[in-house]
């Protein structure tokens, strides 16, 4: 978090990383990752994840979403080993293994 705190800092942004904008840069760069998948199948994306370049290109918008996510926990600080572990206690109760193994459906689509 220090590293990205000081590249922001010697940059003289942190003027500019209110919540709404972090969060709308976040978008953003989820966007981009997307967009290196769009109009790919399965198949052809296996292939593409083996190409150094592609891959790298894949790191590099990878990275941007974790370097927002971390900027917005730190502007709210939020603790995010904290939150991570309550969402999946969240979680396990919203798709019970017995209901949800196996299965790619929202939890409010789930066999009762």
């Amino acid at each position: 978090m220090q590293e990205i705190i000081n590249f922001r800092d010697e940059r003289d942004w942190e003027k500019f990383h209110n919540i709404k904008d972090l969060s709308i840069g976040l978008n953003i760069e989820t966007s981009e990752l997307m967009e290196l998948f769009l109009w790919k199948n399965n198949d052809e994306i296996d292939q593409l994840i083996l190409n150094p370049e592609y891959k790298q290109k894949i790191n590099e918008e990878l990275a941007d979403i974790l370097i927002y996510s971390l900027l917005i926990s730190h502007k709210l600080s939020i603790n995010l080993n904290e939150i991570i572990i309550n969402k999946l206690k969240i979680n396990a109760i919203k798709y019970p293994i017995n209901k949800s193994k196996g299965i790619a459906k929202k939890y409010s689509d789930l066999v009762k």
